[in-house]
């Protein structure tokens, strides 16, 4: 993993080739959301948003032997103002929620062991999830008297139903490895030591791929959950005959024609 000048000076989030790569965890803090990482993982995501800086897939990793146990519950308890502490919290959380979305690019999320509240909340917005058999998902807001923050009420009925999705949230129920792969929450389990290194593999073959495609396909699927089949159908077929014209688009087909293994640039 190397660094880029485009991170603040002294963070956390780095650069692998094409792949950005934001820690969302601080192990210094039993594994709780780090708030800097967060905040410089926001900042890089507007970057590429506005097309100052080329990444194309996120990689989010957990520092220390969870991927994120959830927030710094000490410092909620230390806080002079706990309502503005945790407001200030969360749109932190929220903001770099937005940025994911509005940096339109493959996120793959390493979910090793525990992810915990907004730890779950960022699993939740994955694309491609490895975890392995240690890894456990757990709401967490109920067990301290609070409620989801992250996004988890909206991602998880969607990922899970909505019938499940209030059972584990509202019983603050853990959902096992195996649990959350038959949900379609994890993509795959592989042993828990592999899980970042899979991970990262994974970022990189999508970081290789053709990026509009791949980009095109995410936004037909998230679009899917609001569209009518009408809809869908003519959101695939503009976006397919848009493709076709573009140059990712015109080296697969021939490349495909020509027998070859096409060179997505």
């Amino acid at each position: 993993m190397t660094a880029t000048t485009d991170a603040p000076s002294g963070s956390l989030v780095t650069q692998d080739g094409h792949v950005l790569i934001v820690p969302v965890s601080d192990p210094g803090a039993g594994t709780a959301m780090s708030r800097d990482t967060v905040l410089d993982g926001t900042a890089a995501l507007q970057a590429i948003a506005r097309g100052d800086r080329d990444a194309r897939v996120l990689l989010l990793i957990g520092h220390g032997p969870n991927f994120c146990a959830g927030g710094n519950v000490r410092a909620f308890a230390a806080a002079d103002d706990r309502p503005a502490f945790l407001r200030g919290l969360a749109d932190d959380a929220h903001a770099f929620v937005r940025a994911i979305y509005e940096a339109d690019i493959p996120v793959v999320v390493a979910a090793k062991k525990w992810a915990a509240g907004v730890g779950m909340s960022f699993v939740l917005h994955g694309d491609i999830v490895i975890g392995g058999p240690s890894t456990k998902l757990q709401p967490a807001y109920g067990g301290i008297g609070l409620s989801p923050d992250g996004g988890m009420s909206w991602t998880l009925p969607r990922a899970i139903g909505a019938a499940r999705a209030r059972n584990v949230i509202l019983t603050n129920r853990t959902v096992t490895a195996d649990e959350a792969l038959a949900w379609g929450i994890l993509s795959e389990i592989v042993d828990d030591d592999q899980v970042d290194a899979v991970a990262l593999e994974r970022a990189h073959k999508l970081a290789a791929g053709p990026a509009k495609s791949i980009r095109a396909t995410r936004k037909l699927l998230s679009a899917s959950v609001g569209n009518s089949l009408s809809d869908q159908l003519n959101a695939e077929a503009r976006s397919i005959s848009v493709l076709s014209g573009q140059p990712e688009g015109i080296e697969g087909v021939d490349a495909f024609v020509g027998k070859r293994k096409p060179n997505w640039g």
